[in-house]
């Protein structure tokens, strides 16, 4: 990485940093970033910078529009993660389901309790990609969709059940047993 010449004292880039501070502080409170995380989003952001120094600008309104995108990333990543861990649950139950134990029974019941809140386009699509374990193709063929909107329709029904279990406490609960 080159350093360019105004930068090698420190100087420049501390005045930025100075400068900016107080606006990425509130960025990173708007997005409600948790503090343990904060730091390596903006460190990543500021590294990034560094990097690009020669090519960037304005880099204030650079650090501040990247800060906003990799804050928007680290939500999508983090919701992109509890999807996978609802699946993976979702999942576990279904198999469960041959051998029913009275814990797994009441979990089930709870789970079919909030499908039931859903929509009726949701319950269908997650009741045949985990009931009947059909593919996302087999999904739109059934259903009459394109093949490239059954993913991001399974994944907002997939966001809706979230939201449902977690306002149930299932997550916990599934979590404990």
């Amino acid at each position: 990485m080159i350093i360019p010449e105004e930068l090698q004292d420190g100087e420049t880039f501390e005045i930025l940093l100075r400068r900016v501070q107080p606006t990425l502080k509130q960025i990173l409170g708007r997005y409600q970033i948790p503090p343990e995380d904060a730091e390596d989003v903006l460190q990543d952001t500021m590294l990034t910078l560094l990097y690009k120094w020669e090519t960037v600008l304005k880099p204030e309104a650079w650090l501040i529009g990247t800060l906003r995108r990799r804050c928007i990333m680290y939500w999508r990543t983090r919701r992109s993660r509890l999807y996978e861990a609802v699946d993976e649950a979702i999942l576990e139950l279904v198999a469960q389901a041959e051998q029913p134990s009275q814990e797994n029974a009441g979990l089930r019941q709870d789970l079919e309790k909030t499908l039931a809140k859903l929509r009726p386009r949701c319950r269908t699509i997650l009741r045949l990609r985990y009931g009947l374990g059909l593919k996302p193709n087999e999904i739109a063929e059934r259903m009459g969709y394109r093949q490239s909107s059954v993913r991001k329709v399974a994944n907002r029904c997939l966001a809706a059940l979230v939201r449902e279990l977690v306002d149930v406490g299932f997550m916990e609960e599934a979590r404990r047993g």
